[in-house]
């Protein structure tokens, strides 16, 4: 496991009980590099959706943990965050909830010239995800081929 995917996980755990005392739901958490400080990231979500006061008691109650834990070699920016409407899927949770609904998958590479494709999630798996685009025309995409998958939002 990577340094990466260590400190995600060790972040997760802390925060798991945090999330489900306020049945709250963890939606992600991500530690990344953006310019020259890295970030730690959690978003979060309820029904009705996140406000800034839930974020704000779950960021002061971890960053104590993060403090008295101390298991990240790096300084970093602690943050806690809704998941937004461009959601990710990324969980078995998350593509449950979707089925039925509009996604926007980006491919890693094209596929028929395009690496943008909008659709119905209809099914998926471990490996795959299908949806149905216009005209009844179904598409499998492995999932090791899609470098996004989240809601379609319409303005």
């Amino acid at each position: 496991m990577s340094r990466k995917e260590t400190y995600e996980q060790r972040t997760e755990e802390l925060l798991l009980p945090i999330i489900e005392e306020y049945k709250f739901e963890l939606v992600d958490v991500e530690y990344v590099k953006e310019g020259a400080n890295w970030y730690l990231r959690a978003y979060i979500d309820k029904e009705g959706g996140i406000t800034v006061d839930d974020c704000e008691v779950v960021s002061r109650r971890m960053s104590d943990l993060l403090d008295e834990q101390d298991f990240i070699e790096e300084s970093y920016i602690f943050e806690v965050s809704s998941p937004g409407l461009g959601r990710p899927l990324k969980k078995e949770k998350d593509y449950k909830r979707s089925v039925g609904r509009e996604v926007e998958i980006r491919t890693y590479r094209a596929i028929e010239k395009e690496k943008e494709f909008y659709g119905i999630l209809k099914s998926y798996d471990e490996t795959t995800v299908t949806i149905e685009m216009e005209e009844h025309k179904e598409m499998v995409f492995a999932k090791t081929d899609i470098a996004l998958i989240r809601l379609a939002f319409d303005f």
